[in-house]
């Protein structure tokens, strides 16, 4: 069965941000076109982050899908570690707060920033509700251990 692998940015145990790997299976269509289940969302945004952007510590609100359409973005993590996408690269973002926490920006979430000469392009694509069966269902992966790439 053919697979795509993408990076999943999700909140582990200890409550800080980490990437993983993760499969999602392409089981369906034709042999020449190879489909993935249809991946319940509620709605695109599109940003537009100029040269020098970064961000403070945040965590995601909802889980969303992001892709990179032009420039380029990093992300870093509060080891110290920084994972860069180019565009028609894309990851699950889903380091939301653990429930019950108080954000501490020494502790939870993930920074961002565009890097390069030139403006960065990303679409949010945001997954719907968790009903037990949407967001991350269609991918398969270990829990990861916390070593980003």
């Amino acid at each position: 069965m053919d697979v795509l692998t993408t990076s999943v940015l999700e909140t582990g145990n200890d409550g800080r941000a980490r990437f993983r790997e993760a499969t999602m299976p392409l089981d369906g269509g034709t042999p020449m076109v190879r489909l993935s289940a249809p991946i319940p969302v509620t709605g695109l945004q599109l940003r537009l982050s100029p040269v020098g952007f970064a961000s403070d510590f945040h965590c995601t609100q909802e889980p969303q899908w992001l892709f990179v359409l032009a420039g380029c973005m990093e992300i870093g993590l509060q080891d110290g570690s920084w994972r860069r996408f180019r565009p028609g690269e894309y990851f699950l973002s889903a380091d939301t707060l653990p429930q019950g926490a108080v954000f501490d920006p020494t502790l939870h979430g993930h920074r961002s920033r565009q890097a390069g000469e030139f403006p960065l392009v990303t679409a949010f694509v945001r997954c719907a509700p968790a009903d037990g069966s949407s967001t991350g269902s269609a991918l398969h992966g270990s829990a990861g251990d916390g070593t980003a790439r």
